[in-house]
């Protein structure tokens, strides 16, 4: 079975810094992209940022390009979000999510939300 174990969250002042990380365990990790996806109260939910685990291609949303930084470490299974310079606006649930980087004849960077396997969410909460 897929499990996708997230942790970091917690809590800090705008400014700050936070590195969630999501080890994986029960699929062929080279084969998947893995995501981090969030959801605010209220809010819809938001792709954040992903990499495809067999070359490293990463994907980030607008607002929080040059603030955050995924990456990934094969041997272990892990991927990590390194957050800085947070702002209250990315307070949210982040969520860890995984799939076949390859879906039918095409190959994509980040995972499918609606066919791809969840962890837990790990709450950030950013005080102005």
């Amino acid at each position: 079975d897929v499990q996708l174990q997230a942790s970091g969250g917690g809590s800090v002042q705008a400014g700050g810094s936070l590195r969630l990380s999501c080890t994986a365990s029960g699929f062929p990790f080279n084969d998947y992209a893995i995501g981090w996806f969030r959801q605010a109260p209220g809010k819809e939910r938001e792709k954040v940022s992903c990499i495809t685990a067999s070359d490293g291609v990463t994907y980030y949303t607008d607002s929080v390009k040059g603030r955050f930084t995924i990456s990934k470490d094969n041997a272990k299974g892990t991927v990590n979000l390194q957050m800085d310079s947070l702002k209250p606006e990315d307070t949210a649930a982040y969520y860890c999510v995984a799939s076949p980087s390859r879906r039918g004849s095409h190959f994509y960077t980040c995972p499918s939300p609606d066919l791809g396997s969840w962890g837990q969410g790990t709450l950030v909460t950013v005080s102005s």
